[in-house]
């Protein structure tokens, strides 16, 4: 069985300042290989 995680809603703290209120955490791309939304979906 497949789990989907889609990081989001909060503040984003943690992932400060890569991510901000005009660019989501979803939107980021950890290792240059898409961002976690394009991974994910």
């Amino acid at each position: 069985m497949t789990y989907i995680v889609i990081m989001a809603g909060g503040q984003g703290t943690r992932f400060w300042p890569l991510s901000r209120k005009n660019f989501p955490k979803q939107f980021l791309s950890i290792d240059n290989s898409g961002s976690l939304l394009q991974r994910t979906a």
